[in-house]
């Protein structure tokens, strides 16, 4: 695990007593919500997203490259898919530097493409990442299950955050033997893997727009963003984080990117994997 582990004074919460309390008697906790991506960060899937998108794409006449690809990497995917479509064959690697911003044009100023491309882009899309978590069934990233485990038996409410469509990460969620609260009466229950799970398709914007960090804050109860830590593998992961000024930001090593990459995005901490985070929430709500 890397990176210098401070928590701001302000949201610092007491020591908790010794002996056992209930959850109403718990004093605050600095972070009372970690928000995950799921590819990349919480399972491993062998990049069956970033192949996908770029297949897909490049079928219906993008140019785009596998570094304009990764600047994607995160975003909700019919966004995603209608920006990359819009890059010329001719157009450089750099035509996507500024990641989720609104895209209307190639960079040579060609129209954006049709709504027809993108919907059969997008459909292709879905069907070769069906094909391929088939062929190959997503796994949870070694360690996650224990993480998210301690971290609600600690009182620390865990939320997944994706760029996938609902019904995409339903299937994940089952392959996964993965299960979600239905209501606050499951909140921190045991008997459930998740407290909450926000879709890109379910807020007016995927990243690196904040609202999939606070519809999970909505959904779990959480009131202040500086209660909440947001994790991922990918720049817009961190940059979604920073957009919902989040009491921490923290980048993954279990994605595509390294330290040296991922590192250049604003950012608290970097840990090698979400099997890291206990030890240094409990530090942070120590």
């Amino acid at each position: 695990m890397t990176g210098t582990l401070t928590a701001p004074a302000a949201t610092t919460a007491p020591a908790v007593p010794d002996g056992p309390t209930s959850p109403a008697a718990r004093p605050p906790l600095a972070i009372e919500l970690v928000a995950l991506d799921v590819a990349g960060t919480t399972v491993e899937e062998g990049g069956a997203v970033y192949d996908a998108l770029h297949t897909a794409v490049l079928e219906h006449g993008s140019g785009a490259t596998s570094s304009d690809v990764q600047h994607w990497m995160g975003a909700e995917k019919r966004a995603a898919i209608t920006a990359l479509l819009a890059i010329g064959v001719s157009e450089p690697a750099s035509a996507l530097a500024h990641a989720g911003s609104d895209r209307t044009s190639g960079t040579d100023g060609a129209p954006a493409p049709d709504e027809a491309t993108v919907d059969a882009a997008f459909a292709r899309f879905t069907a070769l990442l069906h094909e391929a978590y088939r062929l190959n069934p997503p796994t949870p990233i070694p360690g996650a299950p224990e993480a998210l485990a301690a971290l609600r038996a600690a009182g620390v409410k865990v939320a997944l955050t994706t760029g996938f469509t609902r019904d995409v990460t339903r299937g994940i969620l089952d392959v996964l033997g993965w299960t979600v609260a239905s209501g606050p009466e499951q909140w921190l229950s045991p008997d459930v893997t998740l407290d909450a799970v926000t879709c890109a398709d379910e807020v007016p914007l995927g990243r690196p727009a904040p609202y999939m960090v606070h519809r999970g804050m909505e959904r779990t109860g959480v009131l202040d963003a500086a209660r909440v830590l947001v994790a991922g593998d990918t720049v817009l992961d961190l940059r979604s984080g920073v957009n919902a000024r989040a009491g921490a930001v923290v980048g993954v090593l279990t994605g595509k990117l390294g330290a040296a990459d991922l590192g250049r995005e604003r950012h608290d901490f970097l840990l090698d994997s979400v099997a890291d985070l206990p030890e240094l929430v409990a530090r942070l709500n120590a």
